[in-house]
């Protein structure tokens, strides 16, 4: 059984320990190191390359926005997780942009901390539909960097297409094999064929490539 290297980052003592807590005892899950602000975190993730690290936002010295964009920057595999206390977080989707796969609430039920870490560590970006709903909204809200279909996405099967539609409106992966008649399998691996042959690293990422990009489907504005 693969063991799931967990960075804690959070100004706050007794949030890490609260997290930390959780996650004793849990067999695939390992806290390999905390942090107790950016600047600390981007060298925690060069010198002990966890699998997932669980972002707070505001911190002194570097905030988390900065410390997952030197993170993903420099092209870490670790997947940067945001705690926040609100899902209205006003810095939510700075974060997102800024290579971050996702986000959890610090109040979160235990079971859904430990659930959010095993799926970020697969790849699953942390985003309910209403959410990602959200973030297709705010996006619709900014100008398109630009406006050209450039050659990714001409690289793409006509089924990788949809499996793109279906992701940009926010549909999970069980949702996709409902819609497209497929098997969980099959779906899984078109999406990660879709991630290859785009660039990116989440779902998050590839609906932030379809606005910049001016490929979203109408349908999903």
């Amino acid at each position: 059984m693969r063991t799931i290297r967990v960075l804690i980052v959070d100004d706050q003592p007794l949030i890490r320990t609260g997290l930390h807590a959780t996650f004793s005892g849990v067999p695939d899950l390992a806290v390999v190191g905390e942090a107790a602000n950016g600047v600390e975190a981007v060298q925690a993730v060069k010198r002990l390359s966890p699998d997932v690290v669980l972002m707070d936002i505001n911190m002194p010295r570097m905030d988390g926005l900065t410390a997952t964009r030197e993170i993903i920057g420099a092209r870490s595999p670790a997947k940067v997780v945001i705690l926040t206390i609100y899902d209205q977080d006003e810095h939510l989707f700075d974060a997102l942009r800024n290579g971050a796969s996702g986000f959890i609430l610090k109040h979160a039920p235990t079971e859904r901390v430990i659930e959010a870490v095993r799926e970020a560590a697969e790849g699953d970006a942390l985003l309910s539909p209403s959410v990602t709903r959200r973030l297709i909204d705010e996006f619709a809200k900014r100008p398109t960097l630009s406006s050209t279909t450039g050659g990714s996405l001409q690289q793409l099967t006509d089924r990788e297409r949809d499996v793109f539609r279906l992701l940009v409106r926010g549909y999970s992966n069980d949702e996709i094999a409902r819609e497209l008649v497929l098997g969980d399998s099959t779906v899984k691996s078109h999406v990660q064929h879709l991630y290859q042959k785009l660039g990116v690293r989440d779902r998050v990422q590839v609906v932030i490539y379809a606005y910049e990009n001016g490929l979203v489907p109408s349908s999903a504005r």
